[in-house]
């Protein structure tokens, strides 16, 4: 058994413990043998244990598993398409241009968004301004992959743009009402709470579809580690695969921005993560494992959110940090 297999196996069994853990931790406690008789559909003791566990921590763990695997995979395919260790969703501003989607939508507009002869508010309006705005990004980075070949020209574009909406945020905040720009700061914290089980089936079928067309590329994908000449000469129209690469990171940033907010680290951290554990840039074992390496992050950052237990729920953004700068110091210590 090959290392890479090794690896996927030890994160499935970490997943499925802190999978478990994130069902058994919050300010109820509940017991082990109660949650088991929930989840196989069994009557519990108490009505109210019932309602936390399928209606509350089971989405939320859930959440954490899919946001997590949407974000690494999304880091991979960029920083392997564009050669760059510190590519990620974050970077190329597509988190920002949900951020500015959101803030227009909560600072602007006053929570409320009309399309045509429909009007959206609350929860449906955020998720459809911070989906547009993260899909408005990608296409702006679609735009100019057409024109300029250069992909440290393309980062940099990308950069540029997230500057530009990071001011827009500015701006809005600055004249905004106190009320909206509290929302908006909770909002922006992150967190894997925002997915009710009614949702779930949405998030949860664009999440997989994202992860499956990124499966389909693993071959493209290995081709382009040697070098776009190599690509080419393999049969790949790289300046495409650029292309399909934008799109599909865009389409996994937005839904997890939009259920989830801004989750920090995730997607530029975990690839990284994920190569130490693998050892290798083969991306028929390295994307599984960062898939896998994705989930078993987010239910980790989501339980120790939790340990604070009846005193409340730290910010999601106050973790991940953790887990995730000292990953990158470690990346551009042994790089250079």
């Amino acid at each position: 058994m090959n290392r890479g297999i090794r690896c996927c196996l030890f994160l499935v069994v970490a997943m499925l413990l802190l999978f478990l853990m994130n069902l058994l931790s919050g300010s109820v406690d509940i017991p082990f043998s109660e949650v088991f008789r929930i989840l196989v559909g069994k009557m519990s003791s108490k009505a109210s244990w019932r309602f936390i566990v399928l209606e509350a921590r089971l989405p939320q763990a859930l959440t954490a598993m899919l946001c997590g695997a949407s974000l690494a995979v999304s880091g991979l395919l960029l920083q392997t398409a564009f050669r760059n260790p510190l590519a990620g969703p974050g970077i190329f501003g597509i988190s920002s241009g949900a951020s500015l989607g959101v803030a227009v939508v909560m600072l602007a507009l006053g929570g409320s968004v009309s399309a045509g002869m429909f009007t959206f508010t609350g929860m449906m309006a955020v998720l459809l301004a911070a989906f547009a705005g993260a899909m408005l990004v990608t296409l702006v980075l679609f735009f100019f992959s057409v024109h300029v070949r250069n992909n440290v020209m393309l980062l940099i574009i990308g950069i540029m743009v997230g500057y530009l909406s990071n001011s827009a945020i500015t701006l809005l905040n600055f004249f905004a009402t106190e009320e909206g720009v509290r929302s908006y700061l909770v909002w922006g914290m992150g967190h894997f709470g925002g997915v009710p089980m009614s949702h779930m089936p949405v998030f949860a079928s664009v999440s997989l579809v994202g992860i499956a067309l990124s499966v389909v590329l693993v071959k493209p994908l290995n081709a382009l580690l040697l070098g776009e000449q190599y690509a080419e000469s393999m049969g790949v129209n790289t300046h495409r695969m650029r292309h399909v690469l934008l799109v599909v990171t865009g389409l996994l940033t937005a839904i997890a921005t939009a259920f989830c907010g801004p989750v920090a680290f995730v997607g530029l951290a975990v690839p990284h993560i994920a190569r130490l554990l693998v050892t290798t840039d083969n991306h028929r074992q390295l994307l599984p494992a960062t898939l896998l390496c994705g989930s078993v992050v987010a239910l980790f950052c989501n339980w120790v959110c939790s340990l604070p237990g009846e005193h409340g729920l730290l910010p999601l953004n106050a973790v991940t940090p953790l887990v995730g700068a000292p990953v990158i110091i470690y990346v551009l210590l042994t790089k250079h």
